[in-house]
């Protein structure tokens, strides 16, 4: 069973992260039909070991592959990057497309002139000039200090939002309004979607969803978003998003009863955990909130709970 505590910590991050905000040249090549945004700021990052413990050991393996990408390029992404955000949106018949957007004090002249060097020549797409990383993935200069990348479709349907009119980030007043409220709260924040945040939930729920009347709010869940800090211990907080406050009451209740069914059935670690975590709604909104010490929550990195969401 994917248990409620481990997927709301992780298992969203696998759908899979900061304190600065996106940047203007980040948002005008992130499409309309977000499903989730993870923003990780690194220089959090770089300070907190249980942070860094965390994205080790559950770090989705497209995340990975995004760093990979940057080392390929010369890019560090522990010691150069300030901010990394990666973005999974819907394209064409519906299928996940992901890019990534790293923001730092890169160097791009001594990039530009190495790529000159060796006679790696960009190619045109729109206004963009795109270069490979190596990795089977392509990259972007947006300006000097942010850089866009990904697999092909995936970059030239970001392209297509800056330079070709495709619907933005902006025309997404539910994603972009949850962006506003939470990009200046976090070491790791994330949004997702309608229906990244009815699986999200579903699979949170676990065996407590299998008993109760989830599929009664499904449809009423519009989005979500968290955050998670490592400034004096571990804190997260999720909120989910409803269409009306009686939804959002059920919701709250259904999630309690997960929370109590783990409390029952967890391992010791567990269930210290879950004696720090609450779970309320006000108006349309459901809120989760847990906190802990560094020390209990490494050792809560260690059990079987993260162990059955992360291989």
């Amino acid at each position: 069973m994917k248990q409620l505590f481990a997927i709301l910590l992780v298992g969203v991050l696998g759908l899979p992260a900061a304190a600065a905000p996106l940047s203007t040249s980040a948002r005008t090549v992130i499409p309309s039909a977000i499903q989730q945004i993870i923003s990780v700021d690194y220089r959090d990052l770089r300070d907190s070991q249980t942070a860094q413990a965390l994205r080790d050991r559950v770090m989705p393996d497209n995340v990975k592959q995004f760093e990979n990408a940057l080392r390929s390029v010369g890019i560090n992404p522990d010691k150069d990057a300030e901010q990394l955000t990666f973005v999974s949106y819907r394209g064409p018949k519906n299928g996940l497309l992901a890019i990534g957007i790293a923001q730092g004090p890169f160097n791009q002249k001594d990039f530009l002139s190495k790529a000159k060097a060796r006679k790696i020549k960009p190619a045109k797409y729109q206004l963009a000039d795109i270069y490979p990383m190596g990795t089977g993935m392509q990259m972007v200069w947006l300006d000097p200090s942010t850089i866009l990348f990904g697999e092909t479709m995936a970059l030239k349907g970001a392209l297509d939002v800056r330079d070709n009119g495709a619907e933005s980030l902006a025309s997404n007043n539910t994603i972009n309004d949850l962006i506003t409220s939470i990009e200046n709260s976090a070491t790791i924040w994330s949004v997702l979607d309608q229906q990244g945040t009815q699986n999200m939930v579903r699979s949170a729920l676990g065996e407590a969803g299998s008993i109760t009347n989830f599929d009664s709010v499904k449809k009423r869940l519009l989005a979500s978003d968290y955050l998670m800090n490592f400034n004096n211990g571990v804190t997260f907080d999720l909120n989910v998003k409803t269409s009306d406050t009686v939804t959002a009451a059920t919701l709250s209740g259904l999630m309690q009863a997960g929370v109590l069914y783990k409390r029952m059935s967890g391992t010791p670690t567990e269930k210290l955990a879950l004696e720090n975590t609450t779970v309320d709604s006000s108006n349309d909104v459901v809120t989760m909130h847990f906190k802990t010490d560094d020390q209990r929550f490494q050792a809560l990195l260690k059990s079987d709970l993260f162990a059955a969401v992360s291989r």
